[in-house]
This record gives C-alpha cells, sequence and structure tokens, in this order.
C-alpha cells in the first residue's frame, strides 16, 4: 500500500513541475519586461538631463557665460522672436536683424546683426542658427554683436521652441533674476498698478508718459507690497499686436499672468509678450 501512494504522489509531483516551471518563467519574463521598460525610462529621462551637443568650435552656454567683454564668441541657439529688421542699417553698413534666441541652457540677444532680408523672413521661431560675434555689455545687457569679417551668421537644421522660465519667486533678488537674462520667462499672479504716480491709468507711452500710440507701453505691476516696471517694446510687439492691445485693456486692480523676455537695462527690463488676466 506504501509502494503505491507513493508511485501515486510521485506522479502528482511530475506532473505538477511543468506548471510551476511555466509560471515561474512567465513571472520572470514579466518581471524582465517590467526592468526593461524602467531602463528605458531611466535611459530617457538621462538623455534629456544631458546638455545638448554642439558642433565643432561652438561654445557651451556656460562657456559663453565666462567670455568677457569683447572676446570673440561663437554660439549655436533657437530663435524665439524676432525684435527688429534694418534695411541697410547705417550704423553697420548692411541690413541687419535683432534677435531672441535661446538654446537649452540658455538665452542670448543677438544686436544689430547682419542678416539678409531674405534670411530674416525665414528666421521663424524655432529656427537654428550659428552666429559668430562679439560678446558686448550695455546698461547691464548682454548681447553678441557683429563687428568685423569674423562675424558670421547663418541657419541650420534643427529646432526648439523654449518653454518660459516662472521667475516671480526671483522678482527683488536681482543677482537671481540675472541668471535668467534673455531668457523667456514667465510672471504669475501679478497685480497691475497705476503706471505712475503722476496717472491712474494703468499703462503709459515710454517710460516717462512722453509718448504715444505706436511708441512703447510701460505698465506697472506688483507682487508682495513691492511694484516693479514691466514694457512691451514696440519694435518686438508693435500696436498691432494682440500683447500691446491687451496692456491698453487692463486696470488697475486686475490679477495677471505675463511671459515675455528677461531683458536688461540698468535692472531687470522684461519685454513682455503675452498678458493673460486672470
Amino acid at each position: 500500500m506504501k509502494k503505491a501512494i507513493a508511485l501515486i504522489l510521485a506522479m502528482v509531483l511530475t506532473a505538477a513541475v511543468p506548471v510551476w516551471a511555466a509560471e515561474a518563467d512567465a513571472a520572470g519574463e514579466a518581471g524582465a519586461a517590467d526592468v526593461a521598460v524602467e531602463a528605458d525610462a531611466a535611459d530617457a529621462t538621462k538623455t534629456e538631463a544631458e546638455p545638448e551637443v554642439k558642433g565643432e568650435g561652438v561654445m557651451t552656454y556656460a562657456e559663453y557665460l565666462e567670455a568677457e567683454v569683447d572676446d570673440l564668441v561663437t554660439i549655436e541657439a533657437y530663435v524665439q522672436a524676432k525684435q527688429a529688421f534694418y534695411e541697410n542699417n547705417e550704423e553697420v553698413g548692411t541690413s541687419t536683424a535683432t534677435i531672441y534666441a535661446q538654446d537649452h541652457d540658455g538665452g542670448y540677444f543677438l544686436y544689430n546683426y547682419p542678416c539678409s532680408a531674405e534670411d530674416y523672413e525665414k528666421l521663424v521661431p524655432g529656427t537654428k542658427i550659428k552666429a559668430t560675434g562679439y560678446k558686448a555689455e550695455w546698461a547691464g545687457e548682454y548681447e553678441i554683436v557683429a563687428d568685423d569679417d569674423k562675424s558670421t551668421f547663418e541657419i541650420e537644421e534643427g529646432t526648439y521652441i523654449a518653454e518660459p522660465v516662472d521667475v516671480t519667486d526671483r522678482l527683488g533678488k536681482d543677482e537671481e533674476l540675472a541668471e535668467k537674462i534673455n531668457q523667456k520667462v514667465s510672471f504669475t499672479g501679478m497685480t497691475v498698478e497705476k503706471a505712475s504716480k503722476d496717472t491712474d491709468a494703468a499703462y503709459m507711452y515710454n517710460w516717462d508718459g512722453s509718448g504715444q500710440e505706436g511708441d512703447d507701453l510701460y505698465f506697472s505691476v506688483s507682487k508682495d507690497g513691492a511694484t516693479y516696471s514691466f514694457v512691451v517694446e514696440s519694435y518686438l510687439c508693435d500696436k498691432d499686436s494682440d500683447v500691446y492691445k491687451a496692456v491698453k485693456e487692463l486696470k488697475v486692480g486686475d490679477t495677471v499672468d505675463l511671459e515675455g523676455f528677461l531683458y536688461w537695462y540698468e535692472g531687470p527690463n522684461p519685454h513682455i509678450t503675452s498678458v493673460k488676466v486672470k
């Protein structure tokens, strides 16, 4: 009898082994698949975190920051906005463009840069460019300017549109705010104030109110009890632009979210490109 029972148990165990093995293999495969997915996700994150690879002889943004004023610099970046085009600019002796550009690490302001009308039309937001010129500084604003035949400009393959960086918490902390100079930035939950102590209006033409329709629009907004002056630069966003019209509709006391470029003129002087009343 004992032999018979032992034989039956042996047969049951032998039949069960393939089932256990199959379940173990399936679990192993599922676990391997999960690990592979996690690895792929980690690789994707790693790729996104890696600095952008620059072409031969091109500076990283960190190297550009370290360059001294008047040093020859070469950068690759992507157009974010065109501020102006001057045909036959007498100051430079050729047609020029002024451009906000950005890579994945920082922003650049190309001022009065030699550029044909044909190329200027191609410079839609996202267009990749390569420029060699001289690092310059004016009233705290850092620029790249063309000064001689070493200065070059060309359009390359590639596209990138930067997302605005919220710098609201950096307001009033100029050293921290300046780290985002020339970048696309945003300010959230700002309160519209009188444009100046001499007016009850929410905006004025030019910094001192001396202008007229079509000139720069200045307006003041506050956060946590401190007031700041912002501007709609008419060369960047003219009187027919949505943002120019939106600022003219503002009322003192409105709460607004703003976007623009962190220009610098003896302190932060943001060039606003978008206004949304909350």
